[in-house]
């Protein structure tokens, strides 16, 4: 199979939605119902796991080439930056936060980190959002450390560094709101939780 044909080559880093950063190992052709298919095989060292992608499917499931440097320095910068309340009902902050997550750019992932982080400065975070917020920080923390050639801990505390000057402006203007807020946790393990649970993980296996 000739790779020039497709939009990436081997041993080139990507990013695949929800599952983490991967490198293209093998391009290959396989049969499947008399039908000659060509297809990515991507290793995902977050989960030690190899898996098989059609290249016809790529574009479906959001999996896109790691970020260059300058937008990695710019999802840095955004996590500096401002931004509007987010709904204080934590199950539909959840959804939205898991749609982006899905969308997986690393503007949707670093507003993802952003948002949870401060939410957590205020309340700390349902059991379900703590498990989307690490997922899009260790997304984050990837993707930042293969595009600026930095080590992990590094980019760890770069992003710290970005994230925390905002968290103590913040803590202070959202903190006259906290006796108002109808954020209720005390749900967080009935029916419409599991069904939630159930779309993160489905989310994570759809190839």
């Amino acid at each position: 199979m000739n790779e020039q044909s497709t939009a990436f080559s081997i041993d080139q880093k990507v990013v695949y939605p929800s599952q983490g950063v991967g490198k293209i190992v093998q391009i290959m052709e396989r049969k499947f119902r008399e039908e000659l298919l060509s297809y990515y095989v991507i290793y995902l060292e977050v989960s030690d796991m190899t898996i098989m992608v059609p290249i016809d499917k790529v574009d479906e499931l959001g999996i896109r080439a790691i970020v260059s440097p300058e937008e990695a320095r710019a999802a840095l910068a955004m996590i500096s930056e401002e931004f509007e309340p987010i709904p204080s009902d934590w199950k539909l902050r959840y959804q939205m936060n898991l749609d982006l997550l899905k969308k997986g750019s690393v503007m949707d992932i670093a507003a993802i980190v952003r948002s949870l982080y401060h939410r957590s400065k205020v309340k700390e975070l349902p059991i379900l959002e703590r498990k989307l917020y690490d997922s899009a920080k260790k997304l984050l923390e990837d993707e930042i450390s293969f595009a600026l050639d930095k080590p992990i801990k590094e980019v760890e505390a770069l992003i710290h560094s970005h994230l925390e000057p905002l968290g103590v402006a913040a803590e202070t203007k959202r903190s006259v709101n906290i006796q108002m807020d109808d954020d209720d946790d005390a749900d967080f393990m009935d029916d419409d939780t599991d069904e939630a649970s159930d779309d993160m993980d489905n989310g994570a296996d759809e190839d």
